[in-house]
């Protein structure tokens, strides 16, 4: 038979585990079963997993903390140098976009000061051209033959736009977009560039035009001055040949554009005046036909006379003209004698200062009182045969201080300076 309490299952019977505690005649004892136990050691088994882990955790804990800071403050810092980069940017941005607008700025108002000057310059040209183009000179207003084609450059949409916005202070991210960056910005300031080139060249061409035209007209009324002054001076006539010319020096000096355009107009204008004096030169000298379309009958010199057939000096020109045809006076002057003098016929004579006079004879009429100033090509009197004549002809003498001279070389002059006169 089996004791009581034993176990028969699976084998040998364990016996429980008793503990006994004896304190002076007190003797106690209890029995501990085997789960008792294994709950008493899982207990004290967490309680020493719990300790250890807080354990752990507080002295892990201040490594959390530092690294979870640290990992904060560097978040924090990259955010603040990506903040610090594109504030940078926007800086640039911005001071980019102020530079070009200064350089834009600069460049409309060196486009309006030189337009401004081309005005001025056309206002100050406009009346010595006026003067030249009096004066029988080509004085066309200055165009230049080769201008640069703008339109193209004008119809440049991206160009107008850049200078539109640089020149009225856009924001620094008007011209720059998230995709094409600074790329529009450049393209549109090439744009602006080559419009501003364009209309420089244009100005400039303008302005070398202006310059040459100038210097054209100067060269030529000097030409046509000297040429004035040489045939008179080959004629024989006192010219004041030294009109205009000076004695000039000082040290090298650049000119500039402007101090260019002012030697030039007044070179011009010198020009014009030494031009203006020569032809008021020429013109007080009788160089003009007394009879127009009118043949010579009789040179000035020695010649047999037509009347008694001996030798004798003829003092003028006879001109072969019918009777009432106009006699008319050859340069300005006053009418000093007008009416009968001897063997001259009805005679009209002309002071033209200097002492030169002239002489119209054999007139069938006389039209003019003494007294009387007369202008190149007015009528004196009418052809005729009065005086010591054989029939109608005009009698024409030159006189220089009472002396006779011959009008051949006179009328040669004139029809040299003809076209310039």
């Amino acid at each position: 038979m089996k004791a009581p309490g034993q176990s028969a299952v699976f084998g040998k019977r364990k016996e429980p585990h008793t503990v006994i505690i004896a304190h002076g005649d007190v003797i106690r004892h209890f029995t501990v079963r085997p789960w008792v136990a294994a709950l008493a050691g899982s207990v004290l088994s967490a309680a020493a997993i719990g300790y250890l882990l807080a354990t752990s955790y507080l002295v892990l804990r201040d490594d959390l903390i530092g690294a979870a800071a640290a990992r904060q403050a560097r978040m924090q810092q990259a955010y603040e140098d990506r903040i610090s980069s594109l504030r940078a940017q926007v800086d640039r941005i911005t001071s980019r976009q102020l530079l070009d607008q200064q350089v834009m700025e600069n460049k409309v108002s060196e486009l309006l000061e030189r337009q401004t000057q081309l005005s001025q310059r056309h206002g100050r040209i406009g009346p010595i051209l006026e003067r030249a183009r009096s004066m029988g000179k080509d004085a066309s207003p200055p165009v230049p033959s080769d201008k640069p084609d703008l339109r193209a450059t004008l119809d440049a949409p991206d160009a107008l736009a850049y200078a539109a916005a640089a020149t009225t202070a856009p924001s620094p991210f008007a011209l720059w977009s998230p995709r094409t960056g600074s790329a529009n910005d450049s393209s549109a300031a090439d744009h602006a560039d080559r419009l501003f080139v364009a209309i420089n060249q244009s100005l400039r061409a303008i302005e070398s035009e202006q310059l040459a035209r100038i210097t054209s007209l100067a060269q030529d009324a000097s030409q046509t001055a000297d040429t004035i002054a040489e045939a008179l001076e080959s004629a024989g006539l006192p010219v004041d040949s030294e009109y205009g010319k000076q004695g000039v020096g000082g040290p090298l000096i650049a000119a500039g554009s402007a101090t260019m355009f002012d030697t030039r107009v007044k070179e011009l204008d010198e020009a014009l005046d030494h031009l203006d004096a020569m032809k008021k030169e020429a013109r007080r000298f009788p160089l003009a036909n007394p009879a127009p379309g009118q043949g010579v009958s009789s040179g000035f010199g020695v010649r047999r006379d037509p009347i008694i057939g001996m030798p004798a000096m003829h003092s003028g020109l006879d001109f072969r003209a019918p009777a009432g045809a106009p006699a008319r006076a050859t340069a300005p002057g006053t009418v000093v004698k007008a009416g009968w003098n001897g063997g001259y016929g009805r005679m009209v004579e002309i002071d033209h200062g200097s002492g030169f006079s002239t002489r119209y004879a054999h007139l069938s009429k006389v039209r003019v009182k003494v007294g009387q100033a007369m202008a190149t090509g007015d009528i004196v009197g009418d052809v005729g045969s009065s005086g010591r004549s054989t029939g109608p002809h005009l009698h024409y003498e030159i006189r220089k201080d009472g002396d006779a001279l011959d009008p051949v070389r006179f009328l040669k002059t004139g029809r040299k300076l003809g076209r310039y006169l």
